[in-house]
């Protein structure tokens, strides 16, 4: 279907190496002409061998999923007749040893606030309705192999 990329580029500096005592910091460039500051978690790394200021692999992850999800349910929505003003998600990720003993993300919790303007919002049932199909159609959620929950929706 396409190709999709980000370079990520990490340099030494005078740092040593063989002591594990380097920064993590780390750029990360997108196609588009931007980039981002990343780094390790600094659940995983302390500071300062981590950047605090920047975006860790897991949270990336939780981000690509909201997003993934966001932008099918706004479609979704849309096509429905509903009218969205904004639509705000703290999305939260848990890191955890799955089945196989190895640290994996094992569940992601959507928490979306919409706002919905014009004369009708959904009812429960169709707020139910749209999410679900917003999760059936996202490429990340389908990726994933831990639980996807929704606030105010159905549980995947």
């Amino acid at each position: 279907m396409g190709a999709y990329t980000a370079t990520l580029t990490w340099t030494r500096g005078e740092q040593p190496f063989s002591d594990g005592k380097y920064s993590r910091g780390h750029d990360i460039a997108f196609d588009a002409g931007f980039s981002i500051p990343g780094s390790s978690s600094p659940h995983v790394v302390r500071p300062p061998l981590s950047r605090e200021d920047a975006a860790d692999p897991e949270e990336l992850f939780v981000a690509a999923l909201s997003s993934c999800h966001m932008l099918f349910f706004l479609d979704f929505a849309r096509k429905a007749g509903f009218v969205i003003d904004s639509y705000i998600d703290k999305a939260e990720g848990e890191l955890a040893k799955g089945a196989d003993g190895r640290m994996q993300m094992t569940r992601i919790q959507l928490n979306p606030v919409i706002a919905w303007a014009g004369e009708t919002a959904p009812t429960p049932e169709q707020l139910r309705e749209l999410h679900h199909k917003a999760h059936d159609a996202c490429f990340i959620a389908n990726s994933f192999k831990g639980d996807v929950d929704i606030a105010g929706g159905e549980a995947h």
